[in-house]
């Protein structure tokens, strides 16, 4: 039993050790672009996922966040008052250089003008949105 204990161990530790180097593809490089999907406008959710886009941006990696369904009334000017946190997380970025888009189906489907957005931000077209989706290396991540 014990030179199959050790052909066992010796196994499980070169898988240990190879596993990660075939998975590489998933890993982000160091300038990779991060593409935020954030469909909420629960405020808690709404913070992680700017917040966490905000770091990655400090960290070097090109940042867009898609406010689409009901985050976008997060972008609105008229919900200053409950949107307050998030709005100047948004406006940071912002003048960081980040690009926050904004789906405009969504802002019809919730009465959101386009005057009504905060400064910087842009309303979504599918070149726009597509071509930051699909930029080479980028990661996605949605909330």
């Amino acid at each position: 039993m014990k030179p199959l204990r050790r052909s066992v161990l010796a196994c499980a530790l070169a898988l240990t050790f190879a596993l990660p180097m075939c998975s590489g593809a998933a890993l982000a490089g160091a300038n990779d672009p991060l593409f935020v999907n954030l469909t909420s406008d629960e405020p808690h959710r709404a913070t992680m996922a700017i917040g966490f886009g905000g770091n990655q941006l400090k960290l070097g990696h090109p940042l867009v966040i898609f406010l689409n369904d009901r985050a976008v009334v997060i972008a609105s000017m008229a919900n200053s008052d409950k949107f307050a946190a998030q709005q100047a997380l948004l406006a940071d970025l912002v003048t960081a250089g980040a690009s926050i888009i904004v789906c405009p189906m969504c802002m019809q489907h919730y009465g959101i003008k386009e005057a009504d957005l905060l400064p910087g931000l842009t309303v979504g077209k599918p070149d726009l949105t597509g071509g930051m989706l699909f930029r080479d290396n980028t990661k996605t991540l949605s909330w």
